[in-house]
């Protein structure tokens, strides 16, 4: 397993902005498709958001759209979601993981997996 790190949670009130970062010391992304999960206490891992290593090609969860933006830097190896227009939902430990797709489901695959930032919007 290669341990990603994630950066950039924190508190934001409502209407708010934060940017996660998640790289890998010494690994490439090439080939991969990478994104985001969340999971809020209580609730199921959910989908966020990946993007085509290679291509750039985006996908997002519908809770998200329009608000949240996945981006990657190749010549850092780190892919960043720029998260806008929070709201009292979106609080939740997010992770940074390689994704798998099957059968019209996201997954992480868990050979990429990062520890977590937490995000906190207050209302």
């Amino acid at each position: 397993q290669v341990q990603l790190e994630e950066s950039g949670g924190g508190l934001v009130q409502t209407g708010g902005s934060l940017r996660l970062s998640c790289a890998a010391s010494g690994r490439t992304f090439r080939d991969y498709h990478m994104g985001w999960f969340r999971q809020a206490p209580g609730k199921e891992r959910e989908f966020v958001a990946s993007v085509d290593w290679n291509t750039g090609s985006t996908n997002y969860a519908d809770s998200v759209l329009g608000r949240f933006t996945i981006s990657r830097d190749n010549a850092k190896n780190t892919v960043y979601l720029q998260m806008n227009s929070l709201k009292p939902e979106d609080t939740a430990v997010y992770r940074c993981a390689r994704v798998g797709y099957y059968d019209g489901n996201y997954y992480p695959t868990n050979d990429y997996w990062g520890q977590g930032t937490q995000v906190t919007v207050s209302s």
